[in-house]
């Protein structure tokens, strides 16, 4: 009888011991992610995907990275590149979205679904994520969208242009 005490005393200990230290790590967590800047970019990713053969290609960035992909579904082809880039690169890159701005660029709908390619951008802040479809019809905010690309083309290896 006294081992079985023992035993579920163990037992017991155990599980508070590891709640309790489970708990104080998910505010420290808490605590890290609430001093960030909620206007810094922190992540972006522009895709042209759809037309008649299903051809896409997807371009995705964080400050110390960029990652390519581009294909065609009706031939089944696939290829794909990644690369480190400086914080130089990426202060360039970022250079010409205003944050304030993006809350008031509009989207436009799928063209997909006639055939046509869709252009999708996804800007990511701590805060938020801004996720645009087509928005080049919004020529008042475009412009700042259509520099992202162009700063993105001078990073990428001519065959994902």
């Amino acid at each position: 009888m006294p081992t079985t005490k023992k035993l579920y005393l163990k037992i017991l200990f155990s599980i508070l011991l590891l709640s309790a230290f489970f708990s104080c790590d998910s505010k420290k967590t808490e605590q890290t992610i609430s001093h960030k800047n909620p206007h810094e970019i922190t992540f972006i990713s522009v895709s042209e995907i759809g037309g008649h053969l299903g051809n896409y290609r997807i371009i995705k960035v964080t400050k110390d990275s960029v990652f390519a992909e581009k294909g065609m579904t009706a031939t089944q082809t696939h290829t794909k590149w990644g690369s480190a880039i400086n914080s130089n690169t990426w202060k360039q890159l970022i250079s010409s979205v205003r944050i304030v701005d993006l809350d008031h660029i509009k989207s436009s709908p799928s063209q997909q679904s006639a055939d046509g390619t869709d252009e999708t951008f996804q800007i990511r802040t701590p805060k938020k994520s801004h996720i645009y479809v087509n928005a080049y019809v919004d020529t008042l905010h475009y412009k700042q969208l259509q520099q992202l690309k162009e700063q993105l083309d001078k990073i990428l290896p001519q065959e994902y242009k």
